[in-house]
């Protein structure tokens, strides 16, 4: 293992988007294996403060690989396409259409069916526009397009952490 690899080289894996978890996952295990400090013991303090970094390093890497929207965001970035979603939040004017939509959708569902209805719309949109992003990345290698799908993405997302938190209030 080289510190200057990338997740994708340190866990043996294609560069793209379209991944299979339980590959991750075993990935993971394995390395996980490799540089557990436990295994270090032995050999004193300093080999298990960098046994410890090695940890850190491929836990951070699992967490990016194993979240297709994450490992989205990562994929532009290693290719020169930042998403910088704090300073550019432009999208086209369907899209805000859609998230006032849904807001407004929100505010006025009254009961648990109607937050669940609208959950299900939002968890089909981005479904679909995973497996967009997915084509735009390991098909067209459309890197600024990529990344402005990844910042609309990101605000499905956060729509739908909005949600599960109504969903919880309401006891469901």
């Amino acid at each position: 293992m080289k510190l200057d690899s990338d997740d994708f080289e340190l866990f043996g894996l294609p560069r793209r988007s379209a991944q299979d978890r339980a590959q991750i996952d075993a990935c993971w295990k394995a390395l996980q294996a490799q540089v557990h400090p436990d295994r270090f013991a032995a050999e004193g303090g300093a080999a298990q403060r960098v046994a410890m970094q090695w940890a850190v390093r491929v836990n951070e890497a699992y967490a990016r690989l194993k979240d297709p929207l994450r490992r989205a965001a990562y994929l532009c970035e290693l290719q020169g396409a930042p998403i910088n979603a704090e300073n550019n939040t432009a999208m086209p004017a369907a899209f805000l259409m859609q998230q006032m939509a849904w807001r407004e959708a929100l505010d006025e569902a009254g009961d648990a069916p109607a937050v669940e209805a609208l959950n299900d719309e939002v968890l089909t949109h981005r479904r679909n526009a995973l497996a967009a992003l997915q084509a735009t990345l390991d098909e067209r290698h459309d890197w600024a397009a990529a990344a402005q799908q990844v910042r609309a993405l990101m605000f499905v997302e956060r729509f739908a952490q909005d949600l599960d938190r109504r969903l919880e209030a309401l006891g469901q």
